[in-house]
């Protein structure tokens, strides 16, 4: 039995390698905020949003298959929530008998292997009875397969033959065991038979009626041992062949709870964004040769689930754009925006929802971040050596096609400097096939790229009132010389009490 509800024609790979890269995604994007959200406290539910979001899908077709599965997922929620729970239930049963029993023996195996497969088969009458009352429900072409599977697969015939089996395998009548002999009258191919059926005349006694038989007293332990066996001889093959069924049973619910718990997941965090009224959509994904970045609204979705109120959103046109360069003062949303870049990109190729109005992109074979860090507290290597070993690092692993977000990278240095390396680095990626999204305060770095760009290149700053507020989104413009000194120094020490309070919302924004 097969689940294929985070892919069209495989099962989800439970141990395959994360990114290269996924260690300083998640810290630059600040993912763990999103992870947590999506997990509401399940480990296991945080460790597949993680492998999930990390592991991005490349091919817009098995973007699309999984969004139709979110689909119905979020249409449904409970049916959703019911499947999974069927699955960590029989999972959990499984592990209590497991660690209840520590004979080997094959009578010992043979008896917990009926146990739960019994309990297995209970579960699986469950999942039937989903299928049956909500299959005519989901549209999409996973569910649609899965409904059809447990419906084909798990029909009455079937569950009926089990469960005689099951009941069979309880030996209420004794154990028929057939052998042959061998040299020396040693017994060989021994195999456990099923009782004859008994007619209405064989349960009627009769004194006369004849047979070969023998007993072996109470107190002859030799005896017991030796017709124990005899019976171990005749389980063995039925023993190892339930464990089989039982180990392939625990494999399809193993699979089916790994799969939707991805789908558990975006519901926790779809509650945790649409509860505080932000706008979500299904993103469209493109082929990679399109350069395809539209967004409208597109806000940080991990900013949102830590402010108390809403985020706000950005409009981008960036299609046909392999550089995207942001510029301006502090304050002004320029990394929240960065991020909401990359988290929306993730998301979409992980087959979520996106925290915007409406998205669309290019798939990506790769996303790679190089963010400004903290002083190294070892004093080992300086900030800008630093920076050049991770950015190493990164072009060692990035390939064409992959997706850069810089950060004030490059700026722990002099402007001259801390720009020419800058330049040089985008430029060799850039005609290496790869976009870039950078944000910057180097001046210098970006008037260049200004002065020369050829029409794929976006500039972006941060919008600014007449009266010096900001509004957090970022407008298409030229880059600017100044930082806007002076509305710092008048929002610090001339501003009124409710400038100030617009101030402190200002830093909390842009963190």
């Amino acid at each position: 039995m097969k689940a294929f509800l985070m892919h069209r024609d495989c099962d989800v790979d439970l141990a395959s390698d994360l990114p290269p890269a996924a260690d300083a995604v998640t810290q630059d994007l600040e993912l763990g905020t999103l992870l947590a959200a999506m997990a509401a406290g399940d480990d296991f539910l945080l460790g597949r949003a993680r492998r999930a979001v990390l592991s991005s899908l490349a091919n817009p077709d098995a973007i699309i298959y999984r969004q139709q599965v979110l689909t119905d997922a979020i249409a449904h929620p409970d049916v959703v929530r019911e499947i999974y729970d069927i699955a960590v239930t029989a999972i959990m049963s499984e592990k209590r008998a497991f660690f209840g029993l520590l004979s080997t023996s094959p009578d010992a195996i043979m008896y917990r292997s009926v146990q739960v497969l019994e309990m297995f088969t209970g579960m699986l009458k469950r999942l039937r009875a989903v299928a049956d009352e909500h299959a005519a429900s989901f549209r999409s072409e996973g569910f649609t397969r899965f409904f059809g599977m447990l419906t084909s697969e798990l029909d009455d015939d079937y569950l009926h033959l089990v469960e005689g089996h099951l009941k069979e395998l309880g030996f209420r009548r004794g154990t028929l065991i057939s052998a042959g002999l061998g040299r020396g009258n040693k017994g060989l191919n021994y195999v456990l038979r099923k009782p004859r059926e008994q007619s209405w005349r064989d349960r009627i006694p009769v004194g006369n009626r004849q047979g070969y038989s023998f007993g072996i007293p109470d107190r002859d332990d030799n005896g017991q041992r030796a017709l124990a066996d005899l019976r171990s001889r005749g389980l063995n093959g039925a023993a190892s062949a339930l464990a089989q069924s039982n180990d392939h049973i625990l494999a399809f619910f193993t699979m089916l709870r790994a799969e939707l718990a991805f789908y558990i997941g975006c519901l926790n965090l779809r509650e945790s964004l649409a509860g505080k009224g932000e706008p979500l959509c299904v993103p469209v994904p493109s082929p990679a040769a399109e350069l395809a970045l539209t967004a409208r609204g597109l806000y940080d979705p991990s900013l949102s689930l830590m402010l108390g109120g809403r985020a706000v959103g950005n409009d981008v046109a960036a299609d046909s754009k392999t550089l995207v360069m942001i510029t301006g003062a502090n304050q002004g949303g320029k990394s929240t925006f960065l991020r909401s870049i990359g988290l929306a990109q993730l998301m979409m190729q992980a087959g979520m929802f996106v925290a915007a109005q409406s998205f669309t992109a290019s798939v990506r074979d790769g996303i790679f971040t190089h963010f400004k860090r903290e002083e190294d507290a070892t004093m080992e290597k300086g900030k800008l050596d630093e920076e050049l070993s991770r950015m190493n690092g990164i072009a060692g692993q990035i390939s064409p096609g992959c997706l850069l977000l810089c950060n004030e990278s490059f700026a722990s240095t002099n402007e001259r400097e801390g720009s020419e390396i800058a330049r040089q680095i985008i430029r060799a990626l850039l005609e290496s096939g790869v976009r870039v999204v950078f944000v910057t305060h180097l001046f210098d770095l970006a008037h260049g790229l200004w002065t020369g760009k050829d029409g794929t290149a976006l500039f972006l700053r941060p919008e600014r009132r007449d009266d010096g507020r900001r509004t957090f989104r970022l407008l298409p413009g030229e880059p600017l010389p100044t930082s806007y000194g002076p509305d710092l120094y008048r929002q610090i020490f001339t501003a009124e009490p409710k400038a100030a309070a617009v101030s402190s919302t200002a830093v909390a924004i842009d963190r």
